[in-house]
């Protein structure tokens, strides 16, 4: 079983492209369905900023052919332009710096993590979640949080929203006075209102299209909350606007914002949208009184913050080499274990029949002590046999030299034929990586 990745990120991919494969969640539900056909595992993750599938199969090229098709139909073909792929040991390490938030963005950011176990959740209830991928991912949960314990790459990290914040507040110099609206209760529009109300916003409305949502946010932010139908008149009285709905179609158009300027007589809006697929149609930009910002103006803003956090991110950065040797020794030792167990198996039972041969041979002539000593030489020359194999399979590095060994033991033993070693046998996420990368990381 080989571990496979196959994604693209706001490294390699404009936001136009990452939108046509963010989808919701009953629809993820059914391409990992349609990719994890048994043995093969699956796993989606979708963010604002990234769309990654990582497979393990027995057959790697068949499972990347099957990915791509179906990245292709769901991207179409410009999208396959801007895949990278990583294979092996590289794949492992890859979702390890996901999880920690290393290949995010905004570098530390701690909603990264939430997603990638939302994805993980979700890839189990739908079956696709299990074995290797699913100890992989417990692996790379672990290592994230160690990451967050043993370095502060976290601890001075912005996040998308509070970057829309700290933009919001240059364009009008500061939000005090300033009539502020939330449009979307999840995550990013629960840190955007505790953002915007640090940031000294005068007046807060949160609206969402389950209310109770919206009034659960307001109360905590001490701000308002409207009914969702009530969306445009609310856009009309704001200074500033922060969308994270993810609605499947724009809630805004050049149209339905162009109508309310009138009535603003020229009054600035900053409108900045954290979704994806986007809640603002670009086209609203072109609006000379409206700002509109979208998830990839926001990279523009957290450059200085990412330098900063350099030197804590390669510290973090050694600390997933080491969980990612861990998980391949681990893993290494769990497909070796097999082979030798059956080939100890096999060689105390020929011993014990030769033992058992000869001292028929000898028939009565021996004493008791005489008998034990010929039974301890047998177990001891199993023991001396097998202790080099043993302690090789045993020493498993990160180049997963010990699954070639175990497989190579169990062919020449015969232990394949009895159903044993089969797994140290076929390639692992230990084989030597591989990387085909295409237009990015």
């Amino acid at each position: 079983m080989e571990l496979i990745c196959i994604g693209l990120s706001h490294r390699t991919a404009p936001l136009t492209v990452r939108e046509r494969l963010a989808l919701p969640e009953s629809r993820q539900v059914d391409v990992l369905q349609r990719l994890a056909q048994a043995p093969v595992e699956a796993l989606w993750v979708s963010t604002c900023n990234r769309v990654e599938v990582y497979l393990f199969a027995p057959d790697a090229a068949m499972a990347r052919q099957r990915a791509l098709m179906e990245l292709q139909v769901l991207g179409g073909v410009e999208a396959l332009e801007h895949l990278y792929e990583h294979q092996g040991e590289a794949a492992l390490v890859h979702l390890f710096r996901v999880a920690c938030s290393l290949d995010s963005m905004v570098l530390g950011e701690a909603q990264i993590l939430g997603q990638v176990k939302e994805a993980f959740e979700r890839g189990q209830g739908a079956g696709a979640v299990r074995g290797e991928l699913m100890r992989a991912c417990a692996a790379a949960f672990s290592c994230a949080k160690r990451v967050r314990t043993e370095t502060a790459i976290g601890r001075a990290a912005t996040s998308m929203a509070a970057a829309a914040v700290q933009l919001a507040s240059k364009v009008f110099d500061g939000l005090a006075g300033k009539t502020v609206l939330v449009v979307g209760a999840g995550e990013m529009g629960e840190l955007a209102a505790r953002h915007l109300k640090q940031a000294g916003a005068s007046k807060l409305y949160v609206t969402n299209r389950t209310l109770s949502r919206a009034e659960a946010l307001a109360a905590e932010v001490g701000g308002q909350a409207r009914p969702f139908e009530e969306l445009l008149g609310l856009v009309a009285a704001a200074d500033v606007v922060v969308c994270s709905t993810a609605s499947q179609a724009p809630l805004f158009t050049r149209d339905n914002v162009g109508a309310l300027g009138r009535g603003r007589r020229g009054r600035p809006l900053f409108m900045v949208d954290l979704a994806v697929p986007r809640d603002i149609d670009p086209a609203v930009g072109t609006l000379d009184w409206v700002h509109a910002y979208d998830v990839d103006d926001i990279q523009k803003f957290v450059a200085d913050n990412a330098a900063a956090r350099a030197e804590e991110a390669q510290k973090a950065g050694v600390l997933v080499a080491q969980e990612v040797a861990r998980f391949v020794k681990e893993r290494a030792l769990r497909e070796g274990t097999p082979v030798l167990a059956r080939l100890r198996q096999r060689a105390e039972a020929i011993a014990r029949s030769e033992v058992e041969r000869t001292l028929g041979a000898l028939g009565d002539g021996l004493n008791e002590k005489q008998r034990k000593s010929i039974e301890a030489m047998g177990r001891a020359i199993v023991n001396k046999l097998l202790h080099e194999p043993t302690a090789r399979l045993r020493a498993v590095g990160p180049e997963g030299e010990g699954n070639r060994l175990a497989g190579a033991a169990a062919e020449l033993f015969g232990l394949l034929e009895e159903e044993v070693g089969t797994a140290a046998a076929a390639p692992s996420v230990m084989a030597a990586p591989v990387q085909v990368a295409t237009g990015g990381k």
